[in-house]
């Protein structure tokens, strides 16, 4: 829930009417729009990593499997059954290709995160208590 709180009068007395220029405008929708790519990109982290748990989940039951049993494995919105051997290389290279995605989607949610701090700062130096950039 968020936390709403009315100005005190000292508050609302002191708040500058400071103008807000172009460069300002512009500064305030990058942040938007970081802001919302942060978002669906946070999301889409936490959708990789439940990926590779459940990956890593499957890995840990196959081991218990015969070595020449038949495994149905899903490729797309198909299984095929497949040797035991085969699947578990399937799901080495898919764990492979997992970690690179979470990785390259932390690699721009960090240059998000910076590119927000440089914009808050910025914008928190201009307009100070007139602004709210926390979500």
């Amino acid at each position: 829930m968020l936390g709403r709180r009315m100005l005190s009068k000292e508050d609302e007395a002191s708040t500058d009417d400071t103008e807000v220029r172009r460069e300002d405008q512009d500064k305030i929708n990058k942040f938007s729009r970081l802001h919302s790519r942060e978002s669906i990109i946070e999301e889409d982290l936490k959708t990789k990593q439940k990926d590779k748990e459940d990956l890593e989940e499957i890995s840990n039951e196959l081991e218990l499997a015969e070595e020449d049993d038949k495994i149905p494995y899903k490729i797309g919105d198909s299984f095929l059954v497949l040797p035991l051997p085969e699947v578990q290389e399937l799901l080495t290279k898919d764990g492979g290709r997992i970690d690179e995605e979470v990785s390259s989607l932390e690699e721009k949610l960090g240059t998000i995160r910076e590119e927000k701090e440089q914009l808050k700062v910025a914008l928190y130096a201009r307009f100070g208590r007139s602004i709210n950039l926390e979500s």
